[in-house]
């Protein structure tokens, strides 16, 4: 999303989630675990979800995942390499960054979307993990939170073993930085709270790593 352009709408999005419903139900058989009942409720509302990111289809997973909502995923420029994905992210109202030059205008396109009511999907760890483990998680999506008062959903998603298995995503109940943090956390609050959140993270990956 960048600065003085038109609003798409969600017409190629919605197209194409529901034509992929059937196959995607039946090639993901999607498993949802909650930690709590306070987890189970449907996500309503502008919130941020966020998420492990060990393949290149967690953000489809997600999508299946919580098939209720429309998803926004922040994705680097690097995604947008060819005309093609251009087309295709952006159809799909994904959310360009510079990892580099990250300016104040797409924080503000981000929060807006929060305060709009939409669901804002986030790998905080930055980049795909192939070996499972949950690395340090980037504080930004604290900022966000914060700005837009509105909750982060920690969501792990189980590395499939194989296509018979069915896909296991466990459900965190949402945390409201706000309330830790204040409206005016700083930097080095907002570290050891995205830390916080990472060591959430690990605590549905535990839950998940026990379920056949």
């Amino acid at each position: 999303m960048k600065k003085g352009k038109s609003k798409k709408s969600y017409f190629f999005y919605d197209f194409v989630k529901i034509t992929a419903a059937i196959p995607g139900l039946l090639w993901f058989r999607t498993k949802r675990i909650y930690v709590n009942d306070n987890a189970k409720k449907k996500i309503k509302g502008g919130a941020l979800l966020i998420s492990n990111h060990s393949t290149k289809i967690d953000p489809i997973i997600l999508m299946f995942a919580v098939y209720y909502r429309r998803h926004h995923f922040i994705a680097t420029k690097e995604v947008f390499d060819t005309k093609f994905k251009r087309f295709l992210f952006e159809n799909f109202h994904c959310i360009e960054i510079d990892r580099d030059n990250f300016g104040m205008n797409i924080l503000k396109n981000i929060i807006d979307l929060l305060k709009n009511g939409k669901l804002v999907a986030i790998f905080p760890e930055g980049h795909i993990t192939e070996d499972g483990e949950v690395q340090k998680f980037k504080s930004g999506m604290i900022l966000m939170s914060v700005m837009s008062k509105k909750p982060i959903v920690p969501v792990y998603i189980k590395k499939r073993k194989g296509i018979w298995k069915r896909q296991c995503v466990v459900f965190g109940e949402p945390i409201n930085p706000v309330e830790e943090l204040g409206n005016m956390p700083s930097l080095s609050d907002m570290d050891r709270f995205a830390e916080v959140l990472r060591e959430k993270e690990m605590e549905l990956k535990l839950l998940a790593d026990n379920i056949k």
